[in-house]
């Protein structure tokens, strides 16, 4: 018995085919792979780096304090003079035993720095500004302790060019509703900000010492 293929046919199975092959592209896209410093070494838990924008101009990140009636947490904001290091930083997976940092994984990032607040220097995003309506990157977050208390203490990090897109899009609460959004910078008041949307940021590390 001979089977013929119809035209229809040919066209439903090459349609099947292009479907598949988007699928598992997606899915390969969205594998873990090491984040990288600039001098090629995979990203390490306990290990301070500084980190800085590949290109759009400023330096190194800090602690400003954005609104003078709440001076605490003081936000995360990107130092104006390109020559700056800013403030080193950690970074903590959300798996504890895991001693290095892979894209796609939650990440707690900690600013190493004194402040006059209590809190600590743990990123969290912050709710919408009652003023400008975007939510910006602050400190006072916790570090560890997955879960829906602290679901906006965690970002990931996605390859991008020669560098890294830090991404809020946490996995740690199953049953949460996050709107997911890339870490941009806004220019307001002669201050760089971090926050959700904004001028397209892309991150490189270099570990001090």
């Amino acid at each position: 018995m001979h089977h013929i293929l119809t035209q229809d046919m040919e066209t439903k199975i090459i349609a099947l085919i292009s479907l598949i092959t988007i699928s598992s592209s997606l899915v390969f896209s969205q594998q873990s792979t090491p984040v990288l410093d600039v001098d090629g070494n995979q990203l390490q838990t306990n290990t301070k780096y500084y980190i800085f924008s590949r290109g759009g101009g400023g330096g190194g990140l800090a602690l400003s304090i954005r609104d003078r009636r709440i001076p605490c947490p003081p936000n995360v904001v990107q130092e104006n003079d390109a020559s700056s290091k800013g403030l080193s930083l950690e970074i903590f997976p959300v798996d504890k035993k895991q001693p290095r940092i892979s894209t796609q994984s939650d990440l707690n990032f900690v600013l190493i720095g004194a402040t006059t607040c209590v809190q600590s220097t743990v990123w969290k995003l912050g709710i919408p500004d009652p003023f400008t309506r975007q939510r910006y990157v602050r400190s006072g977050g916790v570090l560890g302790r997955p879960g829906a208390e602290t679901v906006g203490n965690w970002f990931k990090m996605e390859r991008s060019g020669e560098g890294y897109k830090i991404v809020y899009c946490p996995s740690v609460c199953s049953s949460c509703k996050v709107d997911c959004g890339e870490v941009g910078l806004f220019v307001e008041n002669g201050q760089r900000w971090l926050g959700i949307g904004g001028q397209p940021l892309v991150f490189g590390f270099k570990k001090v010492g």
